[in-house]
């Protein structure tokens, strides 16, 4: 199983103490809702194969705020890829991921 985590400014990112962030286990993707300024800096993504206890670290990707307020390529859109069947023991949890993109 692959794990993932990111790096912000050389300082684990911890997800689940700030509602702003999230990162996707399905697919490694960092969300960021309202970017601040206190956003910008460099992000690292590092790969964790549990089973080969190796972890493998990204090269960094600065992030940047825009003065104009041009959004780019990115355009508002709502992005699903829930799985065709889902299975679940009674009485478990299920966390299916969702995210709205934009501005």
């Amino acid at each position: 199983g692959l794990s993932y985590t990111w790096i912000f400014n050389s300082n684990t990112l911890h997800v689940q103490e700030d509602g702003r962030r999230f990162v996707s286990q399905e697919t490694g993707n960092l969300y960021i809702a309202k970017v601040e300024p206190s956003d910008v800096g460099n992000y690292t993504c590092v790969v964790t194969n549990s089973e080969a206890e190796q972890s493998v670290q990204g090269p960094p990707t600065p992030l940047t705020l825009r003065s104009d307020g041009v959004m780019g390529e990115y355009e508002p859109k709502i992005e699903v890829r829930f799985p065709e069947t889902t299975y679940a023991a009674k009485g478990s949890s299920v966390k299916l991921e969702c995210f709205a993109l934009g501005k």
